[in-house]
């Protein structure tokens, strides 16, 4: 990837809708209490016969990077979770959320690279009708909602996302608008209104359902390339980013939230997980502080060790500036290291496992033949970061199963090569299993390994330390039929996002 692709001002690049896209946006176009609020996880999957290839996980993770290198206590929220992580059966996580008054349900993408909110209106030009992944395409309609208004040019929330080009001025309607294009070619453009955002609240133990909040978001009106097509399609897509359209800004500028979002992504077959607008506590969570003033979650990751061994690897290497750096994204499938730490990180897990594996290249990847657990015969790897601390990989956390070949499994490395580039990312593979805290407010990233199908400790409040207990799918008993089954749900091919894939369906033979 060259140095173009990181320009001062970029033409938006938000997430699309297969995995949540890592961007920063452009736009062309004249102590209190809190609730933390929990939304699903939810992993359409494709038909498990059907594996993916490293190399074409990679390509499709790189289509993103392309485009990211660009330049009241109310309790708890809680979705049920979704889908199964697996590199291979390449899903998407998504949420539904309630819009309107009446309340109307709509599924969106999850994105932590991007701000804004936004779904797709009733006036949409080239919005889908229809979901391969089996979920009703619902559409936006201020006129049928109560409590629906339009947001002007001169309004200040406007003037807040022009300061964080999220959006811009419509000026034969005085509407204040937005227009992301992605690096494949889709897009989407549309205008700001102002409606009420419906949150399911755990509160003791109990399940309510009267949390409401006014929220700005984007009623988009024309969508173009992939975003036109239905096999992958959703209703419209959730920005976690840190500026001020996003919905975790206002919430927290209304008092209603504060500054943080956990999450805890189950790596087992099972799949599911829990995505919390609150900071899970857990005493064994670390703290690294957050680089100031990137548009994305960047980290300084200082050095790296294998089997206890620091890796000879000049620090400045993870630096971090516009081109370069550590970034934390959930959106990402596997994981990628800049590329002059990648060459000592495999030279030094194949000499710790030179006498009890069989080490093979397949298709570009470094990969082995293995007959027993990979547990008792890779080592563990551990990222250091600035203040201390530090992130310990069991081997598949590193570690990702392709095939077999006459009765040995195929495991090879997940971390990628970032060809040219000063850039480590750490998508799914690395996440999984582990409580993540994006603590906004203090400007730090924390984590823990968990056992994500258990209950986790949510703090409801900045100030007074009350907690509530949230359970993996605590509502899920009241769902319906359809999202019980969505975690068989086949995903056809898509492309967009570290995890914004084209499903290609070819094997890894060796």
């Amino acid at each position: 990837m060259s140095a173009s692709v990181f320009p001062a001002v970029v033409v938006l690049v938000a997430a699309l809708l297969v995995q949540s896209a890592l961007t920063v946006v452009g736009v062309t176009g004249g102590g209190g209490d809190y609730f933390p609020a929990a939304l699903s996880l939810e992993r359409g999957i494709p038909q498990p016969s059907r594996r993916v290839g490293l190399g074409q996980l990679s390509a499709r993770d790189s289509v993103r990077h392309r485009r990211m290198l660009q330049s009241t206590s109310g309790g708890v929220v809680d979705f049920p979770v979704q889908g199964t992580f697996d590199p291979f059966l390449v899903g998407l996580y998504y949420t539904r959320l309630q819009l309107g008054s009446p309340p109307k349900d709509f599924y969106v993408q999850i994105d932590t690279g991007s701000d804004v909110l936004w779904v797709s209106c009733n006036n949409c030009d080239g919005c889908p009708v229809s979901s391969g992944l089996q979920i009703p395409m619902n559409f936006y309609d201020s006129g049928s909602s109560s409590t629906a208004s339009l947001i002007s040019c001169s309004d200040q929330r406007c003037v807040v996302g022009l300061e964080a080009a999220d959006s811009g001025c419509l000026q034969n309607k005085n509407q204040c608008g937005y227009t992301f294009q992605y690096g494949d070619g889709s897009g989407t453009s549309g205008y700001y209104v102002a409606d009420m955002l419906h949150l399911d609240t755990i509160v003791g133990g109990s399940v309510t359902t009267n949390s409401t909040v006014p929220i700005v978001f984007g009623c988009s009106t024309l969508q173009t390339g992939d975003l036109k097509k239905p096999d992958r399609a959703v209703d419209g897509i959730f920005g976690f980013g840190q500026q001020g359209m996003s919905v975790i800004s206002q919430l927290a500028s209304q008092g209603a939230a504060p500054r943080v979002f956990s999450h805890c992504l189950k790596g087992d077959d099972a799949g599911g997980g829990i995505l919390v607008l609150g900071e899970i506590v857990e005493p064994n969570i670390v703290y690294t502080p957050l680089v100031a003033s990137q548009p994305h979650y960047n980290v300084n990751l200082q050095s790296i060790s294998v089997g206890g061994q620091t890796l000879s690897i000049d620090p400045s290497v993870f630096g971090t500036s516009d081109k370069k750096g550590t970034i934390v994204d959930s959106g990402t499938t596997l994981a990628y290291l800049a590329d002059a730490a990648y060459d000592p990180f495999i030279s030094a897990i194949n000499s710790d496992v030179s006498q009890t594996v069989r080490p093979v290249v397949s298709k570009g990847q470094q990969c082995y033949l293995i007959t027993t657990r990979v547990n008792d015969l890779f080592p563990q790897v551990s990222l250091h970061f600035a203040g201390g601390a530090s992130m310990l990989l069991n081997p598949q956390d590193y570690l990702v199963q392709q095939n077999s070949v006459n009765g040995a499994s195929v495991w090879c490395i997940g971390f990628q090569k970032m060809q040219g580039q000063s850039i480590t990312i750490l998508g799914d593979l690395i996440l999984k299993d582990k409580i993540f805290v994006y603590d906004l407010a203090n400007q730090r990233i924390g984590w823990a390994n968990y056992d994500c199908s258990t209950s986790v400790n949510v703090s409801t409040t900045e100030n007074t330390g009350r907690t509530e207990f949230v359970d993996p799918g605590q509502l899920g008993n009241s769902g319906s039929q359809q999202n019980a089954r969505l975690d068989r749900l086949i995903l056809p091919t898509v492309m967009i996002g570290l995890l914004h894939l084209l499903l290609l369906g070819s094997c890894l033979f060796l």
